[in-house]
């Protein structure tokens, strides 16, 4: 566990360094984009190489046959939306709109993560040099390339930011986070082993992550439980998307 906490904070300090002259409030939207970002291109990538290569049951599948990602609730990421793409095109002047061009498509062929992605990439006090900074950084994330291990070291990595934002943000913070320790303490007094968890005011979906932790802590089965949740403020309701897409549950 102690690997796992100094690689997601070696990556907050060099994402922080990054951000030069954007406020906090603002850089988390291109931050956490990315990640989530580098998260779908990779389980599409671990999807995409098994109907390639055709063996059991994938066998005579169309690797860019949208329908074979619909059915094991993989987004379907276009190749100018791929992590690989952006990689090769992080060091062009042009980046920013790359990286808008590529949310744009994954919304388009993705309607549950219509309005979601942020697309501010190309404003005027980005710097392209520090996106591809960003791009190279995550890019360099070490896991071993199956879902799973991707979704769980990016997922707690979505996390650890939000939670690094917050404090950046200082009061501010308080509308889109709650403190992981105070969430946990929620849940273990709630105990959701079975039935509907709702969170009247979600933020960026802290309760439903931890929902999940607490069932499989229990040895308990996922789909026992269902989450409810709403949220007024339309910026922190993209990013519970996003945190909840990462999770499996968007």
């Amino acid at each position: 566990m102690a690997k796992e906490v100094s690689l997601k904070e070696k990556l907050w300090k060099s994402a922080n360094k990054l951000r030069k002259n954007i406020d906090a409030a603002e850089y988390k939207h291109i931050v956490l984009g990315l990640i989530f970002l580098r998260y779908i291109s990779d389980a599409f990538d671990n999807l995409y190489c098994k109907l390639k290569e055709g063996k059991g049951e994938y066998e005579g599948a169309d690797p860019e046959d949208i329908d074979e990602y619909k059915a094991e609730n993989v987004f379907f990421v276009p190749e100018k939306a791929r992590w690989s793409y952006l990689k090769a095109n992080a060091k062009k002047p042009e980046i920013g709109k790359i990286i808008d061009e590529a949310m744009e498509a994954i919304e388009k062929e993705n309607p549950s993560l219509k309005g979601v992605l942020p697309k501010e990439y190309a404003k005027a006090n980005i710097d392209p040099i520090n996106l591809g900074g960003l791009i190279d950084l995550f890019s360099n994330i070490p896991f071993d390339e199956t879902k799973k291990e991707s979704a769980d070291i990016l997922g707690h990595v979505f996390e650890y930011f939000l939670g690094q934002f917050a404090i950046a943000e200082g009061k501010k913070g308080g509308q889109f986070y709650t403190p992981k320790c105070v969430v946990e303490l929620l849940v273990e007094m709630l105990e959701p082993y079975k039935g509907r968890v709702f969170d009247p005011c979600c933020g960026s979906g802290g309760m439903f992550v931890q929902s999940e932790e607490f069932v499989k802590a229990h040895q308990g089965k996922i789909d026992d439980i269902s989450i409810f949740g709403q949220e007024s403020n339309y910026t922190t309701w993209r990013l519970c998307k996003m945190n909840l897409a990462i999770i499996g549950r968007g």
